[in-house]
């Protein structure tokens, strides 16, 4: 069983994309999959600690795990030019035993505007910077990873792991917040 280390809004913080790549190492993943938002900070958000896109470009270029990523609002073309690994597609699917997940950042399908899923199906993404775990009408489960580095609504820095149907959300140190099985 490999661990998925899930996680969105680094928003270009080198100190966080450092915690995450502690936790990348941590959680002995085996794929990293980023939910959008990887570089630039957007112009509606502060700057986060220790904002530093190249920093980011170097941690995220030196993994020697998979890196997957969806694109978020905040990421642009000229981004796709210094990462090693495709950011430009809207979203992605994975596939955990019967569960279809729809990964994506949020910004354009979201718990309320729901793209085409079935009864049993996850919509997971980032964008609101709020971790979240909600079963949705029709039986489509809700998860958002919240933020690795501008967390919103006093949530925690955070990402999830997913290991097997296993979901466990965790601050940047390891801790356990909440989990579930899916």
């Amino acid at each position: 069983m490999t661990n998925i280390v899930i996680a969105s809004d680094i928003h270009g913080s080198a100190y966080y994309c450092r915690l995450l790549m502690e936790a990348v190492e941590r959680e002995r993943a085996g794929r990293l999959l980023l939910l959008g938002d990887i570089l630039y900070h957007g112009p509606r958000n502060d700057l986060p600690r220790e904002y530093d896109p190249r920093a980011v470009i170097a941690m995220l270029s030196g993994l020697t795990v998979p890196v997957s990523s969806v694109r978020g609002n905040c990421d642009a073309d000229v981004d796709q030019m210094v990462l090693p690994f495709p950011i430009l597609s809207d979203s992605c699917l994975l596939l955990i035993e019967d569960r279809m997940i729809f990964a994506t950042h949020g910004h354009v399908f979201h718990k309320d505007h729901l793209p085409s899923l079935s009864p049993g199906d996850v919509l997971l993404h980032g964008h609101t910077h709020v971790p979240a775990w909600e079963e949705l009408d029709g039986g489509v489960l809700y998860l958002n990873p919240g933020s690795a580095a501008l967390p919103k609504e006093d949530s925690p820095h955070s990402y999830l792991v997913l290991s097997g149907r296993d979901v466990i959300w965790k601050e940047m140190d390891g801790t356990v917040f909440h989990r579930l099985t899916l």
